[in-house]
């Protein structure tokens, strides 16, 4: 591997670009709390990239990354779907790791979506989560391990809160979504289709537009190549709603 410090000319025949700069979240703070200082270097940053190469798929990651993804988009002013962000990609990740835990089965086979904002008001979609197919309601594991609500909340929990519990450890996450921007770079350069819980810009979905926000995505070679749309129950949609109202109220406090 080769890893070269340049400008933003060396980006012109660039397929993807992945943004990373901002401040870094501090102990005690919120990925909300970034909003205004971040804000203004995503807009800096992204007017550099469209003015050299208007063709790449512009991959987002700094924190609050919903927000950011669609100042980004805005600002590129792009077609649709080439500006993403990493989203709950990494939560989803993190869900299904505990899942798999809990029940003693790979993680692999573990199905299951953390949507919504990436950061306090994200929900885990428990209707449709399953292994092998079988809802986790009626999954009994090797261990005799079966359904307990109270043990799956906790889990949940575990995933939200988990940043901020490395963050306090060693003072920035950097392992974790390291990895997962290369699963979403490869499924881009590979156009490989593959289903990733990133956000981008989405219109009338839920009752929901206006604002970046996480769902089940295709993401190709073009980025974004489609937003499913999940059969919620009612009380995931509230959430899901709740969650985009979190993210459009602090949208407007921007200067």
């Amino acid at each position: 591997m080769r890893i070269d410090a340049g400008d933003y000319a060396d980006l012109h025949d660039a397929d993807v670009v992945v943004i990373a700069a901002g401040a870094n979240q501090r102990p005690g703070q919120t990925r909300l709390d970034l909003l205004q200082t971040n804000a203004n270097i995503i807009r800096a940053i992204t007017r550099e990239i469209i003015t050299v190469n208007r063709d790449a798929v512009i991959l987002v990651a700094t924190n609050p990354v919903d927000i950011l993804t669609h100042i980004a988009a805005e600002e590129a002013d792009l077609r649709a779907g080439q500006v993403l962000g990493s989203g709950t990609t990494l939560d989803s990740a993190r869900f299904r790791f505990l899942l798999g835990e809990y029940y003693k089965v790979d993680p692999r086979s573990v199905h299951a979506y953390i949507i919504g904002e990436h950061g306090d008001s994200s929900l885990p979609v428990w209707s449709l989560a399953n292994i092998a197919g079988v809802r986790l309601k009626d999954f009994v594991g090797l261990n005799g391990q079966s359904y307990n609500e109270a043990a799956l909340e906790q889990i949940f929990e575990q995933t939200r809160n988990a940043a901020y519990e490395i963050i306090k450890r060693k003072h920035a996450t950097y392992y974790a979504i390291g990895l997962g921007l290369v699963s979403l770079v490869e499924a881009i350069l590979r156009d490989q289709q593959s289903v990733l819980t990133v956000c981008s810009p989405i219109s009338d979905m839920y009752g929901v537009d206006g604002i970046s926000i996480s769902l089940p995505t295709i993401v190709g070679v073009h980025g974004v190549e489609q937003v499913l749309s999940l059969p919620l129950t009612d009380q995931e949609i509230e959430r899901f709603q709740y969650s985009a109202s979190v993210l459009k109220e602090n949208l407007a406090k921007l200067s």
